[in-house]
């Protein structure tokens, strides 16, 4: 079934090999791969990626297909309740995101609702994590790629902007990798067995843009919106 994603179909693309010439130090070397794992900075989804998800049929199970059809953006969208976006859905919200690198952890901060994701370098997924809308992720690194695992989902969000579901089995992995200064790539593959027959693959990309700052992002319009008393 076609479904309408701001996002693409992906291909895992092989980490970048850095040659070390003669006479050039190790540390060289390493500043060389410190600086391919940058993924520091301000990022706005692309949209003329040449493989959009609108082209990509998402292999739904009867199940999974019965809820897409009960899909209504203007009724039962999560969004309309403010919740998070959810993984997938976060990272293809047409608002810029902004990555940090800290000790331990990659952190993204989504415009869209003020989100903010943490990817785990230092532990494996808690074996009794809570149902969150955006579960829990892990990450490491192959050679210049990050590895995204992200597991322990609800089953109230949406993979995207027109319905297509998932249940709490969700399993989605990422490979975030900076295809040149400024382009960065998530891969994603995308596992639920309850909800779809077999995995699927998106890609989105993203342009850096200097000099831009996250902005404050206020839900509003829709009847769970708090408002103050007058």
């Amino acid at each position: 079934m076609n479904s309408v994603l701001a996002g693409a179909a992906a291909a895992v693309l092989l980490p970048a090999v850095f040659a070390r010439p003669a006479g050039q130090s190790s540390g060289a070397s390493s500043a060389t791969q410190d600086s391919a794992r940058d993924l520091s900075g301000v990022w706005l989804v692309d949209h003329f990626h040449p493989n959009l998800l609108p082209f990509v049929k998402a292999p739904l199970t009867p199940d999974g297909e019965a809820k897409y059809k009960k899909a209504d953006i203007n009724v039962n969208d999560p969004n309309l309740a403010c919740l998070p976006q959810g993984i997938p859905r976060m990272m293809f919200v047409p608002l810029p995101i902004e990555v940090f690198q800290v000790p331990g952890k990659v952190l993204i901060y989504g415009e869209a609702g003020n989100e903010l994701r943490q990817i785990y370098l230092d532990r494996q997924h808690p074996a009794d994590a809570d149902e969150t809308y955006n579960g829990d992720s892990i990450g490491k690194w192959d050679g210049n790629t990050l590895v995204v695992d992200t597991n322990g989902f609800n089953d109230i969000t949406w993979i995207d902007h027109v319905g297509l579901p998932h249940s709490t089995d969700l399993h989605v992995v990422e490979r975030i990798h900076r295809v040149d200064h400024d382009t960065l790539e998530d891969d994603f593959m995308i596992e639920d067995p309850k909800t779809y027959t077999k995995p699927w693959t998106a890609t989105q990309l993203y342009k850096l843009k200097p000099g831009w700052e996250i902005k404050e992002y206020v839900c509003s319009n829709n009847k769970y919106t708090y408002k103050p008393e007058k």
